[in-house]
């Protein structure tokens, strides 16, 4: 009996060290997802910036609002992606002390 509550003990403790370092790599992941948007929407920046003096075109203005109002849009998206994927895994990293509670209790 007192292997079998060791066991748990052991299982319980790999399972609260599993569960942080998916949060960890999900954290990890959602940085990685907002510096490609933010990527994303400076390439539309420079581009609207530099066309202009790249190609002489006749409604070059209206190209270069579209592709500012796009950099913003795209901006803006993942600004908020983050966010709200920054408090869902914040939320879940409540869910652990669960499993420290359960582990405790034994």
């Amino acid at each position: 009996m007192n292997n079998t509550m060791e066991t748990k003990k052991v299982m319980n403790k790999d399972l609260i060290l599993r569960e942080k370092l998916a949060l960890q790599r999900t954290t990890l992941a959602n940085q990685s997802t907002f510096l490609a948007f933010l990527r994303t929407s400076m390439y539309f920046l420079i581009a609207g910036l530099s066309l202009k003096n790249l190609l002489k075109v006749e409604n070059s203005l209206l190209i270069e609002i579209a592709l500012f109002i796009a950099s913003l849009v795209i901006f803006v998206f993942g600004t908020v992606n983050y966010l709200k994927h920054k408090k869902s895994i914040s939320t879940n990293k409540k869910h652990i002390g669960d499993y420290q509670l359960e582990y405790y209790k034994l």
